[in-house]
């Protein structure tokens, strides 16, 4: 979707991916299969391309570094990119930056989870620092007596310990800074997961005045602090009296924005695409009411049905493989705005 986006701004992609036969080499100009931290394709990379971007968060902090040292423009840069990668460091950044989020604890060992449980109570939520998403390299812990078992759980690796949140829902703001540190926000999103992945967005999401302020506020803050350059999505938990406490940060275009394709004047991958490439933002203003929902393993061979339903408008992924929870394409339903 970057490429097509940046395809219909005229600008020339090419991919650089582990996977052969990618969904977004099918699209792009060249393709350079290979590691992402593969030296050569790094250089050529660089050497073909003028501004470079990415959008998985796996991808190694010390990439952005070696392709900053062979002269290439990255956005966004390796402060963001290394923040999200790790839940400690990320939610260390959060209050070292005055932005709210629930009480946490490093892990390192199962002796850190029983001294944690002191401070935190349970049930607490134990995840891995690094690489987890959809729900995965995460546990509850229920008590002390189950401090081993969760460790084990997540396969005994460096970990964070969340206390439990009491939100009354999930939601969050696709927000995009560009070179000249303009800003520009997305409507506040409400977000409905099942078993730890997300299953649909409501776009705007009801919320009172203050609350949708001090999403852009929290947007904001963070999109200066981390000297961000691109589309971020930050997710937040709601809680019964309006606050709200940031979960995650995402440092690239977001699953809970892909309501923007058709609902918003410009969306969050042209967006993306106008940022990187040292452009002014796009308008963000919404032209429809919607609500996206993610097609799910094999619920995407269902796309005969979705196609024909004047009111569906179906984004297929091209992805090889439906494999059961894995997001296969998402479908936006519009209605008009109140």
């Amino acid at each position: 979707m970057l490429a097509l986006a940046a395809a219909r701004l005229g600008f020339d992609v090419g991919v650089l991916t582990p996977e052969a036969d990618s969904p977004a080499s099918r699209v792009a100009s060249f393709t350079l299969v290979a590691p992402y931290d593969d030296p050569q394709a790094l250089a050529e990379l660089a050497r073909r391309c003028a501004v470079i971007t990415f959008e998985f968060e796996n991808v190694p902090a010390g990439v952005v570094q070696q392709l900053a040292a062979l002269g290439a423009q990255v956005a966004p840069g390796a402060l963001a990119l290394a923040t999200a990668q790790d839940r400690v460091a990320e939610k260390s950044f959060f209050e070292a930056n005055g932005v709210p989020t629930v009480a946490f604890a490093e892990i390192n060992t199962v002796k850190d989870i029983k001294r944690a449980l002191e401070r935190l109570s349970a049930p607490a939520v134990l995840k891995t620092r690094r690489e987890g998403y959809d729900g995965k390299g995460q546990t509850w812990v229920k008590g002390v007596d189950d401090a081993a078992a969760a460790w084990d759980r997540i396969g005994r690796a460096p970990a964070i310990l969340e206390a439990r949140c009491p939100f009354v829902r999930e939601v969050s703001v696709i927000a995009a800074r560009g070179r000249d540190g303009q800003v520009a926000d997305y409507a506040l999103t409400e977000n409905v997961h099942e078993n730890g992945v997300l299953r649909r967005s409501i776009a705007p999401a009801p919320a009172a005045d203050t609350v949708r302020a001090e999403a852009d506020r929290i947007a904001a803050t963070l999109l200066e602090r981390l000297d961000y350059v691109g589309v971020m999505g930050i997710e937040m938990f709601e809680l019964p009296d309006g606050t709200l406490l940031v979960n995650e940060i995402a440092p690239r275009v977001h699953n809970s924005g892909h309501w923007t394709l058709d609902a918003c004047e410009v969306d969050q991958f042209e967006q993306h695409i106008r940022a990187v490439a040292g452009w002014r933002l796009g308008p963000t203003r919404m032209l429809a009411a919607v609500e996206m929902l993610n097609l799910l393993g094999d619920e995407a061979d269902d796309w005969p049905a979705l196609a024909a339903d004047s009111s569906a408008r179906i984004w297929l992924y091209g992805k090889r493989g439906a494999k059961p929870g894995r997001k296969m394409g998402h479908v936006n339903r519009l209605r008009p705005l109140k």
